[in-house]
């Protein structure tokens, strides 16, 4: 007869599960310090004081009127060039309009824009005598120059994309437009050179 002693096949599996056990416990622990949710700190309210001089000139203009949101983010806009964040946030407040109200308006139609423009915006024509013309390959080749799209501005800020429903030079389609400029005829390949123009021209206006 041996003299080994033969391991009890039950201890072993006790053994197993108690570790498993022990494991699971660790996890959950880890789990639940990893889902812990953050202090948060109250950093006050941002519309607790008057809005701006040149904002509050606006919203006099339209306190009492509640079919007035277009015309309200229009003025901003023309005033900012964009609609930040803090203003439109002012207009609710003081014009008593929902400001989920002011961002669907704003984002329904496509003259508004919720960032900076850049020093030149380029307008490109998808009226019909331009898109015959192939404007949206021209446009997919701005686009694809500057590495922004529509409604974007490029990271250095000196140009902005949008498109336009007619721009009225159809005999010179395609056309767009870079800061109130117009280009008639326009074809990818004449891009680079005028871009690089116009960000010369910015170059040495902010030297």
């Amino acid at each position: 007869m041996s003299g080994r002693t033969r391991a009890d096949p039950r201890a072993a599996a006790d053994s197993r599960y108690n570790d498993l056990e022990a494991g699971a416990r660790v996890m959950a622990m880890r789990s639940a310090t990893e889902q812990r949710p953050r202090k948060a700190f109250y950093q006050g309210d941002p519309f607790a004081g008057p809005p701006p001089p040149e904002l509050e000139a606006i919203l006099d203009r339209f306190r009492g009127r509640a079919d007035s949101v277009i015309a309200v983010l229009q003025a901003i806009q023309e005033t900012y060039g964009y609609l930040p964040r803090r203003p439109l946030g002012f207009a609710a407040r003081e014009l008593g309009v929902p400001l989920a109200r002011l961002y669907g308006v704003a984002t329904f139609y496509n003259q508004f824009h919720f960032s900076p423009p850049g020093k030149y915006v380029i307008q490109v024509c998808r009226g019909t005598a331009c898109h015959v013309a192939a404007s949206s390959e021209l446009l997919a080749a701005i686009s694809a120059s500057l590495g922004i799209g529509e409604d974007e501005s490029t990271e250095d800020g000196i140009f902005s994309l949008q498109t336009v429903a007619c721009l009225g030079c159809c005999s010179l389609a395609p056309v767009m437009v870079v800061g109130g400029d117009v280009h008639g005829k326009m074809a990818p390949e004449r891009l680079g050179e005028l871009l690089e123009r116009y960000r010369a021209a910015a170059r040495e206006e902010g030297a």
